[in-house]
């Protein structure tokens, strides 16, 4: 169901009726699901209800809906969610739980001008992303990630902004690791909030509000006997002082940061006043992902004028047209740029204990052999995979490149 039928349908629907906002609820729920959206945003103004879904990464416009009904429907949400619907002052989170097909939801809400918005994260179903294969890495990537993931200590990092696919990839980890061991090695996460079940993990969720912090959790979860650890972010000091002290006493560990390189990583573990000695000796890797969004394979054009390449060192470059087969986007599905940190020894381990700028490490981890996220673009570009104006909304207006010979 695309976004017109979607609209058609809700804006059919009276607002008059009882009914009316379990129906919007269901059928906007059920229409993101069937698009593969990952959030749905629901947000009053002043005249109607907007509402629009994240599908590939972009925000797109479903419908607007009229003002009579709309705090019902942002109610409707919060009663799924086992929320307290006269609050409507405060934010509130909460879990999506009785939903046909066991799609995994989370709501938050939050009061504006107008009033509540909420927005509903949509996690991947059962059976998705079963594994590293299924998830586009570069081989080399993908096999030294694999190949770690049956060491027993050092910290595996997944680095990137919201949305870039760190926790889907830890996740695949798990389930790897899960299904390798059979049973035979204790495996147990500290996640904000859970995302997933998963068969043969521990899984346990920070609850502020009763003391258990990441931190604390996870000092406390090092005494339950565990082998390898996921942790749902390293967000401060102290949780990365512990996340890295498992790493070092015969745990392998898992986690995710929000930096924009894998270089990045080491720079701000060293800002946040982490011992080099404890960088360099405990990170096993650290993987940077951003999402491009691939280019339709159906309506895509060559594009003529350089001017069109926004900058980007490139020899050729395709653009979006959008077609039927791609809902008029341009682009279907999306594609990883990915870049992996090379072992923390040699000159990139002394510029570490050196604290060396980030400048600095990303010229000697080119020089042990990283493929940057930055060549990977320009591979996909030139392959015609995706477009360089897609390279500069996820990627930005850096990464000063030459052309290949």
């Amino acid at each position: 169901m695309d976004e017109t039928s979607v609209a058609d349908r809700l804006k059919a629907l009276n607002p008059g009726n009882p009914q009316y906002a379990p129906e919007v609820v269901d059928a906007l729920l059920a229409a993101a699901v069937a698009a593969g959206a990952s959030d749905v945003h629901v947000q009053p103004i002043e005249n109607g209800l907007d509402v629009r879904w994240r599908v590939d990464g972009v925000l797109q416009a479903v419908a607007t809906l009229p003002r009579q009904g709309a705090p019902n429907v942002v109610a409707r949400l919060k009663v799924l969610a086992e929320l307290l619907t006269y609050r409507t002052d405060v934010p509130q989170e909460g879990r999506i739980r009785r939903l046909p097909g066991r799609v995994e939801m989370r709501l938050s809400t939050f009061p504006t001008l107008h009033g509540e918005k909420a927005v509903v994260r949509i996690f991947a179903g059962p059976g998705r992303f079963l594994g590293l294969a299924d998830l586009g890495l570069p081989d080399e990537i993908r096999d030294n990630l694999s190949r770690l993931l049956d060491e027993t200590s050092g910290a595996i990092v997944l680095a990137g902004p919201a949305g870039s696919g760190k926790t889907t990839t830890i996740y695949a980890c798990l389930r790897e690791i899960a299904r390798r061991s059979e049973g035979r090695r204790s495996l147990a996460t500290l996640e904000d909030p859970i995302e997933s079940a998963i068969d043969g993990v521990s899984q346990s969720q920070v609850d502020a509000a009763a003391g258990l912090t990441l931190d604390v959790g996870l000092r406390a979860l090092l005494r339950q006997d565990p082998e390898v650890l996921a942790v749902g972010e390293i967000r401060d000091r102290a949780t990365a002082e512990t996340t890295l002290q498992a790493a070092l006493t015969g745990h392998l560990t898992l986690t995710t940061f929000h930096a924009g390189s894998a270089c990045e990583v080491v720079g701000r573990l060293l800002d946040m006043g982490i011992e080099p000695y404890a960088i360099r000796s405990g990170l096993r890797a650290v993987v940077a992902l951003r999402l491009a969004r691939r280019l339709c394979a159906e309506c895509s054009k060559p594009i003529g004028d350089r001017a069109e390449f926004l900058g980007l060192p490139v020899r050729s470059a395709r653009a979006p047209v959008g077609c039927a087969a791609c809902k008029g986007t341009g682009y279907s599905g999306r594609l990883v740029l990915a870049e992996m940190l090379p072992p923390l020894d040699d000159d990139l381990g002394r510029a570490v204990l050196e604290r060396a700028d980030v400048r600095r490490m990303e010229e000697l981890a080119v020089a042990a052999g990283m493929t940057t996220r930055w060549v990977r673009a320009r591979e996909a570009v030139e392959q015609g995979s995706t477009s360089p104006a897609e390279v500069r909304r996820v990627l930005g207006m850096g990464g000063d490149l030459p052309i290949p010979d």
